[in-house]
C-alpha cells in the first residue's frame, strides 16, 4: 500500500511531518521517494497520451477545415451557375463540418488545459521529489554517522581493549621493578668521606716525598760542583 493515495496528497504532503511519525524514517523516506518517482512516470505518461491525442485531433480538425473550404468553393461554383439549390446544399454540408470542427477544437482546448495542469503537476512533483531525495540523503548520512559512532563506542567499551591496557600497565610495572633493581646495585658504590680524605692524604704524602727527593738531588749536584 502506498503512502499517498493520489497526486494531490504528494503535492500537499509535508515530508518532515510524515517522517516524525514514522518508526523507521529511513524505510519510509525510501518508500516516499519510490512512490513519487512512480507517480512522476505516470503523470508524464498521461501527458504523453494527451499530446498524442491532441495531435490526432488536430490532424482531423485540419481535414475538416479543408473540407469546409472545399464545400464553400463548390457553393460558389453552384451559385455562379445559378444553381442556388446546390449552393445551399453545399453550404449545409459545410455547416455540418463546421459543427464537428468546433467540437474537435473544444477537445483540443480541453487537452491544452489538461496539459497545462499536467505540466504544473510535474513541476510540483519534481520539487517534492528533490525535497524527499535531499531528506533521504540527510537521513542516510545521519545513519552512517550514528553507526560509525556506535562502532567506536563498542570498541572503546570492549573488554579486549580493557584487557590490553591492563596487560600494558602490568608490563610497565615490571619494567619499573627491573629498573629499580638495576639502580639499587649502584647504591653505596660512591666514595665515602673517609675514603676521599684518605686519598687526599695519600696524594699529599706522595707530593712531599717527591719534593724531598728533588731537594736531595739538587743538594747532591751542588756539592759536586
Amino acid at each position: 500500500m502506498g503512502i499517498f493515495s493520489r497526486l494531490t496528497d504528494i503535492v500537499n504532503s509535508n515530508v518532515n511531518n510524515i517522517l516524525d511519525r514514522a518508526e523507521d524514517p529511513e524505510k519510509i523516506i525510501r518508500l516516499i521517494v519510490q512512490e513519487m518517482e512512480e507517480t512522476l512516470v505516470e503523470v508524464r505518461a498521461a501527458a504523453a497520451r494527451s499530446i498524442a491525442e491532441k495531435k490526432e485531433i488536430q490532424r482531423n480538425l485540419s481535414r475538416y477545415e479543408n473540407a469546409q473550404a472545399e464545400w464553400a468553393r463548390k457553393a460558389e461554383v453552384a451559385l455562379g451557375k445559378d444553381r442556388e439549390d446546390l449552393a445551399k446544399a453545399a453550404l449545409a454540408e459545410k455547416a455540418k463540418l463546421a459543427e464537428t470542427a468546433e467540437a474537435l477544437q473544444a477537445e483540443v482546448d480541453a487537452l491544452d488545459e489538461a496539459l497545462d495542469r499536467n505540466e504544473a503537476d510535474i513541476v510540483k512533483l519534481q520539487d517534492k521529489l528533490r525535497e524527499a531525495k535531499a531528506k533521504q540523503k540527510s537521513i542516510k548520512a545521519r545513519h552512517e554517522t550514528a553507526s560509525s559512532r556506535l562502532r567506536v563506542r563498542k570498541q572503546l567499551f570492549d573488554g579486549k581493549i580493557e584487557d590490553a591496557f591492563t596487560r600494558f600497565e602490568h608490563m610497565e610495572k615490571r619494567l619499573d621493578a627491573t629498573e629499580g633493581e638495576a639502580e639499587a646495585f649502584d647504591l653505596g658504590r660512591g666514595k665515602s668521606l673517609t675514603e676521599e680524605i684518605a686519598e687526599l692524604e695519600a696524594e699529599s704524602a706522595i707530593e712531599e716525598e717527591l719534593e724531598a727527593m728533588k731537594a736531595r738531588l739538587a743538594k747532591g749536584k751542588g756539592s759536586k760542583d
